[in-house]
């Protein structure tokens, strides 16, 4: 009876105050009895997303007059991602100091003729519930910013000045000049060397060219570059043909009016007319060995520290993102896969790839074994990251020597199906975060003027047969190889030994005989 009296009490109460009626009441027997079909009372309609077609998924492309082409991806969500990505990176310095791009991405988003200070254009963003990021890679600068959508006109407005309008101060440049020195020390203290062996790497595989110039800023350009440095590389390389506007989460028409209005007909900062001197060079793949001899004894201090290691880099050109052939050295990257000691064998994190079941999982002295694909509009580098105790250098090296042979074997059918089951779901993974989406419409435009959907690639992947990793394998094999190594190399082999063991059919070392040790 009581019970429901409660109930009848609170019916009455719903329907003279409206839905927070439901929430005075804990005990679930105070609830009256509504049917889920019923829509609740005092509740409004919900409206759900939905795509209408296939159109909704397409990327958008648009190329102004002035050469800017400008991409979006609609997406549903009340953010957005904006940015401005430009073909420029370290890659383009041949004829300028080395480091410029390294300064670009630490001035970034700082004063310019609009916004007295860095904190204003954060205050700007602020009121948009945005944040702001600038990153510079070998062959791409890229400016982003994520939103409230409704801000898209100040983003857009934001970006331009950020990228056409920099004042480039000389406070602001002695700041970055103490960033970059701090970011280099940083670089050479840090216990993970992985960023400074990537770099070694390049140096060694693309010797003075295009992709092996230095990506961070060496020391002794950090007091050569000035305003007036910074401005002759802009004007070559911030041009309209170079840029991409683009945008997820946000209506092609509405950024390509905001593009028109504040990126055509813009007279940027630095002087202009046409630029003098574009470098169009084509990488040359050289190979090569670059060693750094380094104590690496007292990298970690503490009541548990890192035990010293070397570490050792070893690479094979690959091939362009642009090629047929960017797909089946993806699927074999996957399936080398590897990682660290203590990562490796953890869900998800490649306990079946060749590298932790043939190196990690046999070789417990072995502390890393993992595999990268680095690739580029004209070429790519395939490479395997091993670290061991100083003692068996000789014998890390065989092992990875022969794990390259292998790849150039047969090809099980489980592990190839494995690796492209992992590839695409690592695929489909990356690609539901907005920034994700944002770089990957960016990048496939700027390099292409179109983009392949995430179907389209899975459907490439998919069709990878085992004879296409055997084929791009024994290519790839057929290369000189460029090593890099850091630490105590006193075991390490000649440079013509890990030549000769790539050639050879078991990936073996030539055997050396001492008298004297």
């Amino acid at each position: 009876m009581a019970g429901n009296m409660a109930r009848s009490r609170a019916w009455l109460e719903i329907q003279r105050y409206g839905l927070p009626a439901y929430r005075r009441y804990s005990s679930g027997g105070c609830y009256p009895s509504i049917p889920l079909t019923a829509p609740l009372p005092g509740v409004p309609k919900p409206v759900f997303a939905r795509v209408d077609g296939q159109e909704k998924f397409e990327t958008k492309v648009t190329t102004l007059d002035s050469g800017l082409r400008v991409a979006s991806q609609n997406k549903f969500g009340q953010f957005c991602t904006i940015g401005l990505l430009i073909n420029s990176g370290s890659r383009h310095e041949t004829k300028h100091l080395s480091g410029i791009s390294h300064f670009l991405e630490k001035l970034a988003f700082s004063s310019t003729a609009q916004f007295g200070s860095k904190d204003e254009i954060l205050l700007t963003l602020e009121k948009h519930g945005g944040i702001c990021d600038c990153q510079t890679s070998r062959d791409t600068t890229m400016y982003a910013v994520s939103a409230d959508a409704k801000g898209l006109d100040t983003v857009v407005s934001l970006l331009a000045e950020v990228v056409l309008q920099p004042r480039l101060s000389d406070e602001e440049l002695e700041m970055t000049r103490m960033a970059v020195r701090f970011e280099l020390e940083d670089l050479n203290m840090r216990p993970d060397p992985e960023p400074l062996l990537t770099e070694m790497i390049h140096a060694a595989a693309y010797r003075d060219n295009t992709i092996g110039l230095p990506r961070f800023c060496p020391i002794e350009n950090i007091d050569k570059i000035d305003q007036k440095t910074l401005h002759a590389y802009m004007h070559n390389y911030y041009t309209p043909g170079r840029m991409v506007l683009a945008g997820v989460g946000i209506e092609h028409d509405q950024l390509l009016e905001c593009a028109k209005k504040y990126l055509q007909g813009v007279e940027p900062v630095w002087v202009s007319g046409k630029p003098r001197s574009v470098d169009r060079s084509i990488s040359q793949y050289t190979g090569g060995i670059i060693k750094v001899e380094k104590d690496m004894s007292d990298v970690s201090l503490g009541p548990t520290p890192i035990p010293e290691l070397t570490h050792i880099m070893i690479g094979l050109e690959s091939c362009s993102f642009l090629e047929d052939d960017f797909i089946p050295f993806a699927v074999l990257n996957m399936m080398m896969g590897g990682g660290g000691s203590f990562s490796a064998g953890g869900p998800g994190k490649g306990m079946f790839t060749r590298l932790y079941l043939n190196v990690l999982n046999r070789h417990h002295w072995m502390y890393n074994a993992t595999s990268y694909h680095h690739s580029y509009e004209d070429t790519g580098l395939l490479c395997i990251h091993a670290s061991a105790d100083p003692r068996q250098v000789r014998e890390m090296v065989e092992i990875i020597t022969r794990e390259f042979t292998l790849m150039a074997g047969s090809v099980g059918e489980v592990e190839l199906e494995r690796a492209k089951t992992q590839l695409k779901s690592m695929l489909m993974m990356n690609l539901e975060s907005r920034p994700v989406i944002f770089e990957d419409v960016g990048r496939q435009v700027l390099a292409t003027g179109t983009r392949k959907l995430p179907h389209e690639l899975c459907n490439l992947i998919s069709n990878i047969k085992a004879s296409d990793i055997k084929r791009v394998a024994t290519k790839m094999l057929r290369n000189k190889p460029a090593v890099a190594a850091l630490g105590d190399l006193s075991e390490l082999p000649d440079y013509d030994q890990i030549q000769t063991a790539l050639t050879s059919k078991d990936g073996r070392l030539p055997r050396s005989y001492r008298l004297f040790r």
